[in-house]
């Protein structure tokens, strides 16, 4: 899997949101590879939108289309500053993976100084984690070589996320978090999206 992020402050959610429905309805039909994207706006007026795609070559050959050309020089206009892009060709699915049936989705970027540490990491948290939260469906862990660091996390509710948060996690599961945290080379930015809008191929 191949995932693709980009960003960036918008003046007006209903526009952007109009702006993806298009692409899904518009253009996803003759895309290639594409698996799914999730997206929204934070409460600081942030779009974020997360596409995965079979591979990268494949999101390649999405961005090569005329349409898509035409349709991200129509969208880049709502954009009230910089857009910035993340392309991720390390992916890790945890518990159930994404859902489009989550009621809320926390977008976590960095940049981490071991990735393959981080891979690991994750793998040796999630037995514990599955019984642990079970509020958290399941997400997506995209690192780059560089280190380059995107998860998107999807949760029953943000009321039950936010009640799984503050409680005491095994000691285990709480050595692995910090060792993982220490891997960031600066804290992590959470991007909360309420509001989680969901488009998948045949929706």
């Amino acid at each position: 899997m191949f995932v693709q992020v980009f960003q960036g402050p918008v003046a007006d959610t209903g526009e952007a949101r109009e702006a993806l429905d298009r692409w899904a309805r518009e253009l996803a039909p003759g895309s290639y590879g594409w698996l799914g994207t999730t997206a929204g706006v934070t409460e600081g007026g942030t779009l974020v939108a997360v596409a995965r795609f079979e591979s990268r070559e494949e999101a390649r050959r999405n961005s090569d289309r005329p349409e898509q050309t035409q349709w991200w020089m129509e969208t880049a206009k709502l954009f009230a500053g910089e857009v910035t892009f993340h392309d991720l060709d390390q992916v890790d699915v945890y518990l159930r993976g994404g859902s489009d049936s989550a009621g809320f989705v926390q977008v976590i970027e960095g940049r981490v100084g071991d990735p393959a540490r981080v891979r690991a990491l994750l793998r040796r948290c999630e037995p514990d984690l599955a019984g642990f939260r079970p509020d958290l469906i399941g997400g997506l862990a995209a690192v780059s070589p560089e280190g380059d660091y995107v998860e998107t996390a999807y949760f029953t509710s943000e009321g039950e996320a936010r009640m799984g948060e503050r409680a005491e996690p095994p000691a285990r599961l709480r050595e692995e978090f910090e060792e993982l945290m220490s891997l960031f080379e600066i804290s992590p930015v959470y991007h909360d999206l309420r509001d989680p809008w969901f488009y998948s191929p045949g929706s």
